[in-house]
Order: C-alpha cells, then sequence, then structure tokens
C-alpha cells in the first residue's frame, strides 16, 4: 500500500484513521486499530457508560486518564485523542479533559468543533502532533494558518455531526487539498480499498473512518446499533437538524419528529427540549439511548450513508486488513 506523509508524520503503518465516536470509541478499539497499523482515536466521552459521566467533570476526567491508560496498557503504537472545543459547559469540561490528556502524555490530538487556534499552540508547545476537523476550504485554510500538522475534511456523507455547507466528500477533499500544503486526510462515505483509492487520486493522504468501525467487535456500540449499520441499505441514512447543527442519523423517529418540528416552524428551544426529554427515551438522552443503551428508534443512532456498504461486523484488524489487501485489487483493476 501507498505510504503517504500521513504514514510518516504519526508513525503509523497505513494511511486509515478511526474516527473518535463519542461514547464508543473506546480503549479497546483504539488499540485494536492502532495495533492493526492505523491511527486509533480515543472519542470524547470514551469509557462513560453512565449517561451523567460525560457532564460530570470530575467523572469526565476520571475516565479519560483510565482510557488513556488502557490504550497504552494494550498498545505501544501512537494513537490520538479527541477534543471537541465546543461552547458553555463544554468548553470547561474540555480544558479539564485537555490538562488531563497532557498530563497523561499522548502523542496526538484530534480537534473538532472550534477554532484551530484555541489549542493547537498548547499542544505543540509538549510535542503533541494536532489534527483539525473542518468541513470547508475556508476552515481549512484558518486550520493551516494556525499550524495544524495535518487536516481531516469531513463531507456531507458523514455520519454524526457535518458541515452546514452540505458539500460531498468527492467536491470538498480535492478543494481542500489545492487550499493547503499539510497532509489532508478524507472523512464521509468511506468503508473499504475502493474509498481509499479514490480518496487518494484527489489528492488526500489518508481516510477517516467512522461508522465501518462502528460495525467491528472491538466497538463498544450496543449491538442493537452494530446490527442496525449491517442491516442498513443506501437509503437509511438521513442528515437533519438544519436549525439545531446538522446531523447524519439513522432514519427513525426521533429523526422524523425533528423534521416535523423544524417543518412547523418550532423554535431553537422547543427542538432541544424534545432532544432532551421523552417517555420514548426511558431516562437517557437521545444520543447515548441508542448507542449506548441501544434503543434505535428514538435514540439518536449517528451512521453514515456508507452503511449500506457494511455488511457484517468484522475485528478492527480485518477491517484495515481488507483494505491493504483490496488496495493492490483495485491499483490493478484501474490498470488493465
Amino acid at each position: 500500500m501507498k505510504r503517504t506523509r500521513v504514514c510518516e508524520l504519526f508513525g503509523i503503518d497505513y494511511p486509515i484513521v478511526q474516527a473518535p465516536m463519542g461514547w464508543i470509541a473506546c480503549a479497546e478499539l483504539v488499540a485494536a486499530v492502532s495495533n492493526a497499523g492505523g491511527l486509533g482515536t480515543l472519542g470524547p466521552a470514551a469509557g462513560a457508560r453512565n449517561q451523567d459521566e460525560d457532564r460530570d467533570i470530575d467523572a469526565v476526567e476520571k475516565c479519560l486518564r483510565e482510557q488513556i491508560r488502557e490504550v497504552k496498557a494494550l498498545t505501544g503504537k501512537p494513537f490520538a485523542v479527541n477534543f471537541p472545543i465546543g461552547w458553555g459547559k463544554q468548553k470547561i469540561v474540555n480544558e479539564r479533559r485537555v490538562a488531563a490528556a497532557l498530563d497523561e502524555g499522548i502523542p496526538i490530538a484530534n480537534v473538532s468543533m472550534g477554532s484551530p487556534e484555541v489549542l493547537t499552540k498548547r499542544f505543540h508547545d509538549v510535542g503533541v502532533k494536532v489534527i483539525h476537523i473542518v468541513t470547508s476550504a475556508k476552515h481549512a485554510r484558518k486550520a493551516e494558518a494556525a499550524g495544524v500538522d495535518a487536516i481531516v475534511c469531513i463531507g456531507h456523507e458523514a455520519g454524526g455531526h457535518i458541515g452546514p455547507d452540505e458539500i460531498p466528500t468527492f467536491v470538498l477533499v480535492p478543494q481542500v487539498v489545492d487550499a493547503v500544503k499539510v497532509p489532508v486526510i478524507a472523512a464521509g462515505g468511506i468503508a473499504d480499498a475502493r474509498g481509499l483509492v479514490a480518496t487518494l487520486a484527489l489528492g488526500a493522504e489518508g481516510v477517516y473512518m467512522g461508522t465501518r468501525f462502528m460495525a467491528t467487535y472491538e466497538c463498544s456500540a450496543h449491538p442493537n446499533m452494530k446490527q442496525a449499520v449491517i442491516e442498513a441499505d443506501d437509503t437509511s441514512a438521513v442528515a437533519f437538524g438544519r436549525r439545531t447543527g446538522i446531523s447524519r442519523c439513522l432514519k427513525n423517529a426521533y429523526t422524523d419528529r425533528h423534521t416535523e418540528l423544524e417543518a412547523k416552524g418550532a423554535t431553537f428551544e422547543e427542538i432541544r427540549d424534545y432532544e432532551r426529554s421523552g417517555d420514548d427515551l426511558e431516562g437517557w438522552r437521545r444520543v447515548p439511548a441508542a448507542l449506548i443503551n441501544g434503543n434505535i428508534e428514538y435514540g439518536s443512532a449517528a451512521c453514515g450513508s456508507i452503511a449500506g456498504n457494511i455488511n457484517e461486523i468484522l475485528t478492527a484488524e480485518e477491517v484495515i486488513r481488507r483494505m491493504v489487501d483490496g488496495y493492490q485489487s483495485v491499483i490493478k483493476r484501474l490498470e488493465d
């Protein structure tokens, strides 16, 4: 397989990065991806099993320290930790996470949902490499100006939080590549060797995958969530939430109701109230209700459009091995 600057920069064998899927990108998955030659990434709520643990500042710090130490016990390979800058209380929580991660000696920071100027210098001052996530060429240029080491550009096909401009991956990647000189990692709609080769052809130097790694044995997602991914087809995932922050999730009663409220002109507060309450949640919030509690019908089941191409649960090593082995087959087919 082609080695790129992403491999050299992060000390990994293959230009394959596992996305930090909130609650479910925990130490076992991260270590498995890194041991297989990719770059594993701890999610912002990694290790939390009680839904209040991702809001209690002391619990957040405790979980993160435990997760980092577990990753280090399971692998000697490089790994990353995600830091969503966010706003309000989330910024306070993230500050504690940053301090704890630096104290634990992480090698790579994956930063999202905020300005690249907030954390880049702080990480660089202690030798931590920085990946910054963007959804447009404009934001990519700002990230490069702030000194980040690599950029992930997320296309509209991706799962979870996606950009407001709704730019498809194959349109976004070449424009970001042309806009910056640092390595670009492509995200959104990638799950196999075909996607890897295609994005490399567009100028990217790596791929960033969440949904494919969700359907792995090491991922801590509820079995219902994994089964929903492998049963999904090409129309199962839907983008919604244009008034509250666009996300892509599996289509269900929750997304239908959310879309209905927006169409009726509900206020931001009314929609947020619906997202945070309801007898259908059995006391959970929408995101952990799906990912952790397995409530696929009424929870927020983050999932990319590529789910229609994912038909089985594999180990993380098998995912990476199939991409590596398939890479040359795709190249050969193009040459024939």
